[in-house]
C-alpha cells in the first residue's frame, strides 16, 4: 500500500534578532519575516486620476510603506508596479510594520480624499537571501496571503502568530484554513485587526472539519490519499504515480489534488475521463474537475462498461 506524503527537510539557521540593514551579496539561509503590501484598486486610480497623477500617488504609497518598514527594523527587497516586498528579522517587527503601514495609508487616503488601501500579507519562516533578493517558503506563503487579503486587511498565519510575544500580540481573528501548493499541512489564516469598527464581522472558532481520505485501487495496487497528500498524477507515462496502459489515455491524463479536507479529480486529457459515482449515471469529465464522494470508478479515454481492466476504483473514508 502506498501512502503519498510530501515533506521536505531544510537546514535552518536562525539569525540574531535585530535590524536588517544591509543587502546580502552571498547566499544565506535563515528564518525571516517576509511582508508584501499591495495597493488595492490601483486600476481605478489610474482611470480617475490619469496616468501621471496615479503613478505619483502609487509611488507615494509605496514610499510610505518602505519608510514604515525601515522604522520597524526592516528593509525593502523590491518594488514592482503597485506592490512592495519587505523583510524583517522577526515576526514582531513585521507585525508592527503591517499595522503602521495600514494606519499611515488610512491617514493618507483621508488627506487626499481618495479610496486608497493596502492589502498586506506576511509570514515568518525559512528563506534564502541571494544577491539582495529573497526566495523560499516564507516568500511563497506571504505572496499567497497578500493575494487572499482584501483592501485594508492584514493576513498572516497561526505559525507566525506563535512567534509573537503573547503580551504584545495585536487583536486577532481566525479565518479559514487554506491549502498551499508545496506545503504538507494546510495554512491556518489569521487576520490582524487594526481598525475598531462596529461593522467588523468577528469569526469564532474554526469548524472541526474531518479530512475525507480516498483509497484508490488499480490492479493489484492500493493507494491511500490523506491529509499528507498534495497531489498525484495518472497517465500513460511511466513517471506518473498511477500508470495507465489504456491506449486512449493521455500521457499525463489527470491529477488528483487535495483541496483542504477533500480531494478533486482534475482532467487534462485529450479524450476525457469517465467517472461513475455509485448509484449515479456515468459522466464525462473533459478539461474539468470534480470532487470525490462515496465510492465509484474512473475510466480513462473511454466509458466504463463493466470491464475492470485499467480502471481505477475509489472509496472515500466517509463511505466505509
Amino acid at each position: 500500500m502506498k501512502r503519498f506524503n510530501a515533506s521536505t527537510t531544510k537546514k535552518e539557521v536562525a539569525p540574531a534578532p535585530g535590524i536588517i540593514t544591509s543587502v546580502m551579496h552571498t547566499e544565506t539561509e535563515s528564518r525571516i519575516a517576509v511582508l508584501f503590501a499591495d495597493v488595492s484598486g490601483s486600476t481605478q486610480l489610474y482611470e480617475s486620476l490619469g496616468d501621471t497623477q496615479a503613478v505619483a500617488t502609487v509611488g507615494r504609497c509605496l514610499d510610505m510603506a518602505r519608510d514604515a518598514a525601515l522604522g520597524c527594523g526592516g528593509r525593502l527587497v523590491r518594488s514592482l508596479g503597485d506592490e512592495v516586498m519587505l523583510v524583517f528579522a522577526t515576526a514582531q517587527q513585521a507585525a508592527d510594520a503591517a499595522l503602521e503601514i495600514q494606519k499611515r495609508m488610512a491617514d493618507l487616503a483621508s488627506a487626499l480624499q481618495l479610496r486608497l488601501a493596502f492589502h498586506v500579507g506576511f509570514h515568518f519562516g525559512a528563506a534564502i537571501e541571494r544577491h539582495g533578493d529573497v526566495y523560499g517558503d516564507s516568500v511563497n506563503t506571504a505572496a499567497r496571503l497578500v493575494a487572499l487579503a482584501k483592501a485594508g486587511q492584514i493576513l498572516t498565519c497561526s505559525s507566525t502568530v506563535a512567534e509573537l510575544p503573547a503580551h504584545a500580540r495585536p487583536q486577532l481573528r481566525a479565518l479559514n484554513a487554506i491549502t498551499v501548493k508545496g506545503k504538507q499541512h494546510d495554512l491556518d489564516v489569521v487576520e490582524i485587526v487594526w481598525q475598531s469598527t462596529a461593522d467588523l464581522t468577528m469569526v469564532g472558532g474554526l469548524p472541526d472539519l474531518r479530512m475525507i481520505g480516498v483509497e484508490l485501487r488499480h490492479g493489484d495496487s492500493t493507494i491511500v490519499l490523506d491529509a499528507a497528500t498534495q497531489a498525484i498524477t495518472l497517465g500513460r507515462d511511466d513517471h506518473n504515480d498511477v500508470v495507465i496502459k489504456e491506449r486512449l489515455a493521455s500521457r499525463l491524463h489527470a491529477r488528483i489534488e487535495r483541496r483542504h479536507d477533500k480531494f478533486a479529480l482534475v482532467d487534462s486529457s485529450v479524450n476525457g475521463t469517465y467517472v461513475t459515482f455509485e448509484g449515479e449515471s456515468e459522466f464525462l469529465l473533459h478539461r474539468q474537475e470534480c470532487l470525490f464522494k462515496g465510492r465509484g470508478h474512473i475510466s480513462f479515454g473511454r466509458p466504463w462498461k463493466g470491464d475492470a481492466s485499467d480502471v481505477v476504483s475509489f472509496v472515500c473514508s466517509d463511505a466505509h
